[in-house]
């Protein structure tokens, strides 16, 4: 973990509630796709935890949801302005288990950390096939990103007005080498079933130190209780509890 200043140099609106921010900075600690990062919003006690869709050694870059004081107003930030962010945070996905054909499952927000993780295994010759589940056509968000790194990409909505129709599970291939899966709970739990791969699933939690010390994340497993924040927030499959 390390805490570092750093300047934002894109703050654009992909769709009417989701938001890309590009933040300039040391981001030497981000070190895994699946690890977030932790912004201070002043006027708000509590940092707000952000996965990393993408980095280099200097630069962030993540996609947010407008869902409450802390995202709203980082939608109203400018260009130029300077944040105080944690980053390296959290475990991260084991890009060295994929095998030759991964599995890729986001839904929503959880589509985000996914990017860093099929830029890593296409540039590495896997097979990719990546899933991208929203509710509706308007919700939709880097879909063509993911294209251009060579991935198979299938978009599902619930409504059926873009792609197929249905969930993420509609548009299951027959097999897979290995999932990554980042969503709602609802989301990975249908996952978990449908999918008889080994895999990992990111979970989402509320938080509030962000590095472990509060132990407010805790969650229970097949292995005793474990820190989203620290011990994840990326965990096997086979240690889930539902």
């Amino acid at each position: 973990m390390k805490q570092g200043l750093f300047t934002i140099a894109e703050n654009k609106a992909l769709t009417p509630s989701v938001y890309r921010m590009v933040l300039s900075g040391d981001a030497s600690a981000v070190t895994a796709p699946g690890q977030f990062i932790n912004i201070l919003i002043d006027g708000l006690f509590l940092r707000r935890p952000i996965s990393v869709c993408d980095s280099t050694p200097d630069s962030v870059t993540i996609i947010y949801k407008v869902i409450g004081k802390g995202t709203e107003r980082m939608s109203q930030m400018t260009k130029g302005e300077q944040l105080d962010v944690l980053t390296g945070l959290g475990n991260g996905y084991d890009v060295s288990a994929a095998g030759n054909t991964p599995l890729l499952i986001g839904g929503g927000v959880g589509v985000p950390p996914l990017y860093k993780l099929a830029k890593l295994l296409t540039a590495a010759g896997k097979q990719v096939t990546v899933i991208l589940g929203f509710n509706t056509k308007d919700e939709i968000f880097y879909e063509k990103e993911f294209a251009a790194l060579g991935a198979d990409v299938r978009v599902t909505t619930v409504d059926g007005s873009y792609g197929i129709k249905g969930f993420v599970t509609a548009a299951m291939p027959e097999t897979c080498s290995h999932y990554y899966a980042c969503g709602p709970e609802p989301m990975l739990k249908a996952v978990f079933s449908a999918v008889k791969s080994p895999g990992e699933m990111s979970f989402e939690e509320r938080m509030g130190c962000g590095f472990g010390a509060c132990m407010g994340c805790s969650c229970k497993t097949v292995t005793g209780f474990k820190r989203i924040c620290k011990d994840g927030p990326v965990m096997k499959s086979e240690d889930i509890l539902w």
